[in-house]
């Protein structure tokens, strides 16, 4: 298996908060079991009490537990996303991100960030996963293993394929390239796709990239026509969630 992304520093540093915030309920449980023996007597409704605490302080870790987790995953998610918005406009003042187009086969699609570079657009789709994530370039689905949950989702490559299509569809004579960025800390199995990184290789690929023949002239014309094709007001992201519900 190849070593692809190390944990983060951020993860380790919530690390003993999400320990000591899920391990609160059991923390109390000797004080609140030893006032029921001496109230009730051992004799008594006490094991019974007792038991029932325990039972209680269990349910209460577990449900503190999964609510931590879930919110320094919605932190480290954030913080991604503007890790890549911040590489992005380095490199370029040409970007744009979460915007909707008209889908290449009809409907709508949402493409998460596109940058202007020499020579091309790149068309970014962005993934937040810790754990092991493993699937081929081909398959329909990728698996995602992170600790004890195991979950599949589409293929990002394939997904975002759509997307650069769309894009493409705005400007037919311009070198769209479809690129997928993980966030997050991710083992996968074998060596990625050239064009699946993660968000600290994201300078150095942009900087490196280099797209096929063109004979686009007027670069500012074609990131004009992709801004005036983006979709941002509310009632295409009604449309789209309405889209995303129905399907």
């Amino acid at each position: 298996m190849r070593r692809y992304i190390n944990t983060s520093n951020l993860s380790l540093m919530l690390k003993p908060a999400t320990t000591f915030l899920t391990s609160l309920p059991l923390v109390v449980l000797p004080a609140v079991a030893a006032g029921a023996g001496v109230e009730t007597g051992i004799t008594g409704v006490g094991p019974a009490l007792i038991i029932f605490t325990l039972a209680g302080a269990l349910l209460l870790t577990l449900i503190f537990r999964s609510s931590a987790n879930h919110a320094a995953r919605v932190i480290t998610a954030r913080i991604g996303q503007r890790r890549i918005r911040k590489a992005l406009e380095k490199r370029s003042p040409d970007v744009l991100h979460d915007f909707i187009l008209p889908g290449a086969y009809g409907g709508l699609v949402k493409v998460n960030h596109a940058i202007l570079t020499a020579g091309g657009i790149l068309c970014i789709q962005t993934k937040h996963y810790n754990g092991i994530v493993f699937g081929g370039a081909d398959e329909a689905q990728w698996t995602n293993v992170d600790g004890a949950k195991r979950r599949r989702f589409l293929n990002p490559i394939i997904q975002n394929e759509g997307r650069s299509r769309a894009l493409q569809q705005v400007v037919p004579d311009v070198p769209v390239a479809n690129l997928v960025i993980f966030t997050g800390s991710v083992d996968f199995t074998s060596a990625p796709p050239k064009n699946v990184i993660h968000v600290r290789d994201l300078e150095s690929f942009v900087a490196k990239y280099v797209f096929g023949p063109s004979k686009v002239k007027d670069w500012d014309a074609v990131w004009l026509s992709v801004k005036a094709a983006a979709l941002t007001d509310a009632d295409s992201r009604k449309d789209l969630q309405a889209q995303v519900t129905f399907t």
